[in-house]
C-alpha cells in the first residue's frame, strides 16, 4: 500500500475507525512509507491494458455514490502515460448518469478486476469529459477499430493513486475464452482423438482387408485408398490423387488436416509419413496431397514417388488436425513457403468459399518451384501474393511489410522450413503482434540450438536414468534405450509423446502443449523439449 492512497482514504472518521477496531498502528506505516503510489510502473501498465471490464464510481450531487460497469474488448482502457489513462466512452442506456456526476465533481475511482488469478487494482483519479467532435485526435487514439460500437466521448483520468489489493474473498471466474483455453482445450482434443479411434473402429469393423488381397494392400489404417492420379507439380513436387477403390465418399476432414500415408522403405519396413491434404475440404470424392523429394530426408518423400503409381492400394489412418482453421469470422493472413503452400491452400478455398476475409502470400526461391501456382492464380485471384526469393525480377518478400496494419483481430498460419517461421515470429516481435495470434506448422523437428547441453533424464517408471547428448532428443534416447514410448510427429506438434514432468526445469519447445497442460497437467514433449538445467524426472 502506498502514500498517497492513505493520504486520500485515510480521512478523521476512517482513522477513528481503525483505532475502534484496533488496526491504526498497521495503517499508520502507510502514511509514512516513501513509495508515494500515484506513478503507473509497467507491472500497472500491462495489468490495465489486459483489462475487459471495470467498475467506476462518481457521486452525483446529493451526495450519493453511482458504481457503474465499463467494458468493452482486452486494451480498451489505454495507458497514455505514467500518470494518465483513459478509454472510448461507447454510446450506453443514454441515462449519463456518471458523465453527469462528472461534470459536477471530477472525481472517480476504479476497481479493475482479475478473477482467475484473484487480483485487483483500485485507482483513485481525477476525469476529463471530451466529447467527439471536441477532439477527434483524442478519440481516435483511444478507439478500437475492431470493435464495432459507437464512440461518443472520451474519459481521461489523472491518476491520484492506486493500490493493489490482497486476493482474500475473490472468487474465480473465467472467461469464455480462458474457460476454452485453460480447461475446455485438453478435453476437446481428448474427444477428438476418441472421436478419431471410435471411427477407426467403425472402418475396421466394416472395411477391413480380406486374407485374399491383404498383401496388395500398403499399411493397415482403417480407410482404404487407391492412388487414382499423378501429377508432377515442379522438378520436385508431385501431386497424389486418392479416391475409394468403389469411389465411395471419404470421411471428412478440415483445412490444415493431414495423412499419415504407410511408405515402403528400401530397408524393407513400412513407415508412416504426414502429408498435409491440399484439396478443397469441400469434396468428399477424392483426397489430394503433394509430396517434395528430399533426396537428403529419411527416406519417406524418395521411397514415395519410386513406389507410388496408378492404381497403389493403401490403407491410412483417418485425417488428422493438428494446424486448424479457426471458425469464427476473424480474417486470416496465410504465410506459405515452398510445399508449406499444402495446407494452406485448403485453407484459402475454405475461407473464400465461406466469404471470410482473408490474404494467401505464397514464397518459393522461383515461380517454377512453387506447388498449385497456376491453380492458386485461378482459384483465388487478388487474394494471392506471389514472391520469390531467388528469380531475378520477381517481387521478393518482405515480411515486417506483410505483417503491417493488420486488423488487430487477425489470425496470421505460417507454414514453411524452419527460417521462414522464425523470419515471421521475429517481425512479429518487431512489432508487438501478440504471439498468440501465430499460428504455424513445421515439417519437422526445430534444429538442436546453440546453447543445448547434454542432460541427465530419469524415467521414474521405468527405472532407467538416460545420458541425452546435446543433439538428441529425449524421445530418441528412450527408445535407443528399448523403453517404449508413444510418439508420432517428432516435431512437437501433435501432443503424441507427453508425459509428466515430475521434477526438473524444463525448456518447452513444442508448438501444441496449452499453457495449463504445461504448468498444470505437468506435461513435457519429449520429441523437443529439454531441461534448462542438467536434470528432468519423468513419469515414464
Amino acid at each position: 500500500m502506498a502514500r498517497r492512497f492513505a493520504e486520500l482514504t485515510f480521512t478523521d472518521s476512517v482513522k477513528a475507525a481503525q483505532t475502534h477496531y484496533g488496526s491504526r498502528d498497521a495503517n499508520r506505516d502507510f502514511e509514512l512509507t516513501a513509495d508515494r503510489g500515484d506513478t503507473l510502473g509497467e507491472w500497472e501498465r500491462a495489468f490495465i491494458e489486459a483489462r475487459d471490464g471495470f467498475y467506476q464510481a462518481t457521486v452525483g450531487q446529493h451526495g450519493w455514490p453511482y458504481v457503474q460497469f465499463r467494458g468493452g474488448p482486452p486494451g480498451f482502457l489505454k495507458v497514455l502515460d505514467e500518470r494518465t489513462i483513459g478509454y472510448a466512452d461507447f454510446r450506453g442506456n443514454v441515462q449519463y448518469i456518471s458523465v453527469g456526476n462528472l461534470q459536477a465533481d471530477d472525481r472517480i475511482a476504479l476497481i479493475l478486476m482479475d478473477y482467475p488469478n484473484r487480483r485487483r487494482l483500485k485507482i483513485w483519479a481525477r476525469a476529463k469529459v471530451t466529447d467527439e467532435a471536441d477532439d477527434p485526435a483524442l478519440i481516435a487514439r483511444l478507439e478500437m477499430p475492431s470493435y464495432r460500437a459507437r464512440v461518443e466521448r472520451a474519459i481521461v483520468l489523472a491518476v491520484e493513486a492506486y493500490d493493489w489489493n490482497c486476493p482474500q474473498h475473490i472468487t474465480p471466474r473465467y472467461t469464455e475464452a480462458e474457460v476454452g483455453e485453460q480447461l475446455l482445450a485438453p478435453l476437446e482434443r481428448k474427444l477428438a482423438r476418441l472421436e478419431q479411434e471410435n471411427q477407426r473402429l467403425k472402418f475396421r469393423s466394416v472395411g477391413a482387408p480380406s486374407e485374399k488381397n491383404s498383401g496388395d494392400i500398403l499399411g493397415d489404417g482403417p480407410v482404404e485408398l487407391v492412388v487414382s492420379g499423378i501429377r508432377q507439380l515442379t522438378p520436385t513436387v508431385r501431386a497424389y490423387e486418392l479416391r475409394a477403390p468403389d469411389g465411395a465418399p471419404l470421411p471428412e476432414w478440415t483445412p490444415g488436416a493431414h495423412l499419415a500415408m504407410p511408405v515402403a522403405l528400401d530397408d524393407g519396413r513400412t513407415a508412416s509419413r504426414h502429408y498435409s491434404l491440399s484439396g478443397d475440404p469441400a469434396r468428399a470424392d477424392h483426397y489430394l496431397i503433394a509430396v517434395r523429394r528430399d533426396d537428403q530426408g529419411r527416406g519417406g518423400s524418395a521411397a514415395l514417388h519410386r513406389t507410388f503409381a496408378l492404381g497403389t492400394r493403401l490403407r491410412c489412418a483417418l485425417p488428422n488436425n493438428r494446424f486448424p482453421l479457426h471458425e469464427d469470422k476473424r480474417p486470416a493472413l496465410l504465410i506459405a513457403g515452398g510445399i508449406g503452400i499444402t495446407p494452406l491452400r485448403a485453407m484459402a478455398l475454405a475461407l473464400q468459399r465461406d466469404g471470410r476475409e482473408f490474404a494467401l502470400h505464397a514464397i518459393a526461391p522461383t515461380p517454377a518451384e512453387l506447388p498449385f501456382r497456376s491453380e492458386l492464380a485461378a482459384e483465388l485471384g487478388p487474394a494471392v501474393h506471389f514472391w520469390s526469393t531467388r528469380a531475378p525480377g520477381q517481387p521478393t518478400p518482405d515480411l515486417d511489410r506483410l505483417l503491417q496494419d493488420l486488423n488487430p483481430d487477425t489470425v496470421i498460419y505460417v507454414c514453411g522450413p524452419t527460417r521462414l517461421l522464425e523470419g515471421v515470429l521475429a517481425a512479429a516481435r518487431r512489432q508487438d503482434i501478440d504471439p498468440t495470434r501465430i499460428r504455424f506448422e513445421r515439417f519437422g523437428a526445430p534444429p538442436p540450438e546453440a546453447g543445448d547441453h547434454p542432460m541427465t533424464v530419469e524415467l521414474r517408471r521405468s527405472g532407467q536414468t538416460l545420458q541425452v547428448r546435446a543433439d538428441q532428443s529425449i524421445l530418441d534416447a528412450a527408445l535407443a534405450a528399448g523403453i517404449h514410448a508413444l510418439y508420432d510427429c517428432k516435431a512437437g506438434v501433435c501432443g503424441t509423446c507427453a508425459v509428466k514432468l515430475l521434477a526438473g526445469e524444463p525448456e518447452h519447445r513444442d508448438t501444441v502443449l496449452s499453457a495449463a497442460e504445461r504448468d498444470r497437467a505437468g506435461l513435457l514433449c519429449t520429441c523437443v523439449s529439454r531441461a534448462r538445467g542438467d536434470l528432468l524426472v519423468l513419469d515414464l
